[in-house]
């Protein structure tokens, strides 16, 4: 990996949140995908496979429901992710490794959250893990404008607002659209799966976020 050839103080970790830092699917994306689906059924009066298949298909071709709706019916953010994210027992639903916070102290330099989620949600689950600490920064959908990854804005505006040098960043996500934009901006890739495929794209595929220290000190 390029970046762990750097000196610990010059390298950049960014990472993603959900099915990165911790295991969305378990319980949260389930929870999630209902709220939307409501969401949806409320304002557009569709039914349940009528609202499922509008989530699915703007989140494939997008990224995010969200940018779908934003785009093709001018759905106003801030009203859609109050709605669609509300979790009062978040802290119970969240699945995670108890040894991240050991992996996450390893690795030496800066560390950033990069989420297409909203900031309190990301706000939550970094405290329900205990990783909080660990990150100089936190990079919400908020802060990209509303149009999050894979597209370039976000990225741009993240590298611009941390005055970050992306060949000094290792970019750590579960989503391969994610990744093939963060190398083109050339960054080092991480992808956090258990899918054996290849992509040129990719640097190194881990099945875990604590796998990370053994690829700077093997």
């Amino acid at each position: 990996m390029r970046v762990a050839r750097l000196a610990p103080s010059r390298r950049v970790w960014i990472f993603d949140l959900d099915n990165t830092l911790h295991d969305a699917a378990a319980r949260i994306f389930p929870s999630m995908h209902e709220q939307i689906n409501a969401y949806l059924k409320r304002h557009f009066g569709v039914d349940d496979a009528g609202a499922d298949a509008m989530r699915r298909s703007f989140w494939l071709r997008y990224g995010t429901t969200l940018k779908g709706l934003m785009r093709h019916h001018g759905t106003d953010p801030g009203h859609f992710l109050r709605e669609t994210d509300r979790f009062p027992e978040l802290a119970d639903m969240v699945v995670h490794e108890n040894a991240l916070r050991h992996a996450l102290a390893r690795l030496g330099g800066r560390k950033l959250v990069f989420s297409n989620a909203p900031r309190h949600y990301v706000d939550q689950v970094l405290r329900a893990i205990g990783v909080g600490r660990f990150f100089d920064a936190v990079y919400t959908i908020e802060d990209a404008r509303y149009l999050g990854k894979p597209a370039l804005h976000g990225f741009h505006v993240l590298l611009r607002n941390h005055d970050l040098d992306p060949h000094r960043c290792a970019f750590i996500d579960d989503a391969l659209d994610n990744l093939r934009t963060a190398h083109r901006l050339g960054m080092s890739t991480v992808w956090v799966s258990r899918d054996r495929r290849r992509a040129p794209f990719v640097d190194f595929r881990v099945r875990s976020v604590i796998e990370l220290p053994r690829l700077v000190f093997r």
